[in-house]
Order: structure tokens, then C-alpha cells, then sequence
């Protein structure tokens, strides 16, 4: 299947600042924020140009009874760079 037919999945604990990576964080701990929502990933990914996709319903799999949902997207990069790339917008949506 070639890159960018299978959409890269954003789970809010992603960004968790409460979360450590053990449990969860893919980001650094300088660009995570308390409590992310799905609204803010979708419009992070939106302001990215990703065209995200919002999974109001879905639950983060180590942790399935918090139905926090997640967010799709499709790119021709990394997981990694996305990552990175929305929660650095995230950041910058929060302080202002």
C-alpha cells in the first residue's frame, strides 16, 4: 500500500503532559499540555493542512474506558514530524 492511503492516527495522549511516555506521551515534555481534546488536535491538524478527521468515540487502547476520541490524518511524512508539527501548534494556540 503506498504512503499516505492509511491515515496516521492522533490520540490525545499523545500530548499529555500528564501522561510520561511509558504511559502514553509521544511528544516532548516542553510541548505537551495538560488535557488535550480532540478539538484542539483536529484544529491544530487543520491549521497544518492535514484535512484531520475526528473519532469522537474512540479510546487511546491502554487506556479504553476514557473514550477521548482521536483524530485521523492523511500525510506524505513521518508519524514522528506530524506529531511534533501539532502539538508545537497546540502549544502556540494555548499561550496566545
Amino acid at each position: 500500500m503506498p504512503k499516505g492511503n492509511r491515515p496516521i492516527v492522533l490520540y490525545p495522549a499523545y500530548f499529555d503532559l500528564g501522561r510520561s511516555r511509558a504511559a502514553g506521551r509521544r511528544v516532548a515534555k516542553k510541548w505537551a499540555v495538560e488535557s488535550p481534546t480532540v478539538e484542539e488536535i483536529a484544529s491544530a491538524a487543520k491549521a497544518l493542512g492535514l484535512q484531520p478527521e475526528v473519532d469522537a468515540e474512540k479510546a487511546f487502547p491502554t487506556s479504553h474506558w476514557r473514550h477521548d476520541g482521536r483524530v485521523l490524518v492523511r500525510a506524505d511524512y513521518f508519524k514522528t514530524s506530524i506529531l511534533q508539527k501539532v502539538a508545537q501548534r497546540i502549544k502556540q494556540s494555548r499561550s496566545g
